[in-house]
């Protein structure tokens, strides 16, 4: 059993439950922040071709009008996910085989269902939905186009993100990246074939961003298929384990929750951005693009607090888990603080690569000067997130974060961005909401889940002495 746990060559795997956390954890966390750059790598190749080779001035705009309304689309599957690493990571900490082949076998299942549920519902919606957030006219039908093709890869998207999560909880963070290296230059290749060669505009982005994402998709499944290790796939084991997937709802299903309301809000923002001229409205997308990198680090280290606390509490090493749940959001903050400074120094020229636009440029600095320099309380709010959701509180993180940061952010849009009625006074939601979710979510850590899952531990232990 041993053996069977140690992975298909014995280095793929990073220990979780053992050795010095702080080192695991970075050794951890920058390939999975690798792989996000290149996974956000589709949407900058995206905007940069547009920005630069199309011909038409609103085609920028029309790609980055659909993004928070695509992320509350895709966000309530995806969700599901986390309920993936979970299981996964708690399994493989246990060396419970059966459980972790159950896990697997049912989240592949249903990424591949979700999946092609979820682009059905995204291709028929996306235009109805659009109109609903106030899209402007003029970049409507481009916007609808990019959304439709976006969406027929939902199902390689899911599939991929259901997978890596699989490799990820089992401490593989470096093939998921190296996956999706290989696939971002096939994506910007065809983007600049599709756009330059062909002049396809937002359709050729589009199609360029779904062939890299079905080539993802089969390249990780077959990485799962030809492994020796006990995350092994087996096409002729996939179902849907009545069992697993309830686990999977219960902890995934409050986490696609949150997305979607999060999502909601930024499309409650978006909305009011899209009232102010349209040069305000593609410097928003060109700072959420240079945004997106800080992000993708923070989210990173997430998805490292869901694997360190799930595959411990699985060992039952509680200490490890408090280590985790100091280390994580220490390194986090001080990743996005200087991630936040040095992106803010050199917004102008990145806004200037993506647009080459003194206007556009100037617009995007709205937002980037409030935002770059806080997001680090969003990487402190998200860690402390998935702290929570390795313990099983997914159903309470979802309730703190949904109260401090999405009810906050839509009143303020209400109530508050009206006296104002400018880009900053909308902007400065953000960190006030994330400064505050931080607060709720330390006090329900110390006050309940912590002492709850020491006792549980220590029970669980009790029993095993006493048989």
């Amino acid at each position: 059993m041993k053996r069977f746990f140690r992975g298909s060559n014995g280095r793929s795997e990073i220990s979780i439950t053992e050795g010095p956390m702080f080192l695991n954890i970075l050794f951890y966390t920058i390939p999975t922040i690798f792989s996000g750059v290149l996974q956000l790598l589709y949407n900058l190749a995206d905007n940069i071709v547009i920005g630069q080779f199309s011909s038409n001035e609103n085609s920028l705009a029309a790609v980055g009008s659909t993004g928070a309304l695509t992320n509350l689309i895709v966000n309530l599957l995806f969700g599901l996910s986390v309920g993936t690493g979970v299981l996964v990571a708690r399994a493989y900490g246990a060396r419970d085989e059966k459980a972790l082949s159950d896990a697997v076998h049912t989240s592949v299942t249903v990424s591949a269902i979700g999946g092609v549920l979820f682009a059905v519902l995204g291709i028929i919606f996306s235009r109805p939905l659009l109109i609903l957030m106030g899209t402007r006219p003029e970049v409507l039908d481009s916007a609808a186009l990019y959304m439709k093709i976006y969406f027929a890869g939902m199902p390689a998207n899911a599939v991929f993100n259901f997978c890596a999560s699989i490799l990820r909880s089992v401490g593989d963070t470096k093939r998921p990246m190296l996956i999706l290296s290989a696939t971002g230059i096939v994506n910007v290749v065809c983007n600049l074939i599709f756009v330059i060669v062909f002049n396809m505009d937002v359709a050729g982005v589009a199609l360029a961003t779904i062939i890299a994402q079905y080539l993802s998709a089969a390249v990780i499944v077959a990485i799962l298929l030809k492994t020796k290790a006990s995350y092994k796939l087996s096409l002729r084991k996939l179902c849907v384990k009545a069992t697993v997937f309830g686990g999977l709802l219960k902890i995934g299903l409050p986490s696609g929750i949150q997305g979607c309301f999060f999502s909601l809000s930024n499309v409650i923002i978006q909305s009011a951005v899209n009232t102010f001229p349209t040069v305000y409205v593609n410097g928003n997308t060109v700072s959420s693009t240079i945004e997106g990198f800080v992000y993708i680090a923070m989210n990173s280290f997430y998805h490292t607090a869901l694997t360190f606390v799930g595959q411990n509490l699985g060992a039952g090493k509680y200490d490890r888990i408090k280590k985790s749940a100091i280390l994580i959001p220490l390194q986090v903050s001080l990743v996005g603080i200087i991630l936040g400074f040095t992106l803010l120094y050199f917004g102008t020229p990145l806004a200037l690569f993506i647009k080459n636009s003194e206007e556009i440029a100037a617009a995007s600095l709205f937002r980037m000067r409030v935002i770059l320099p806080t997001y680090f309380l969003c990487g402190i709010m998200d860690v402390l997130v998935g702290v929570l959701r390795g313990l099983g509180y997914s159903t309470i993180s979802m309730l703190a974060a949904l109260f401090g940061s999405c009810i906050l952010r839509i009143a303020w849009v209400k109530f508050v961005f009206p006296i104002y009625g400018s880009l900053t006074g909308l902007f400065i939601s953000y960190p006030i909401s994330w400064a505050l979710t931080d607060l709720i979510l330390v006090a329900t850590l110390l006050f309940l889940a912590f002492p709850k899952t020491k006792k549980r531990i220590n029970l669980s232990r009790d029993i095993t002495n006493l048989s």
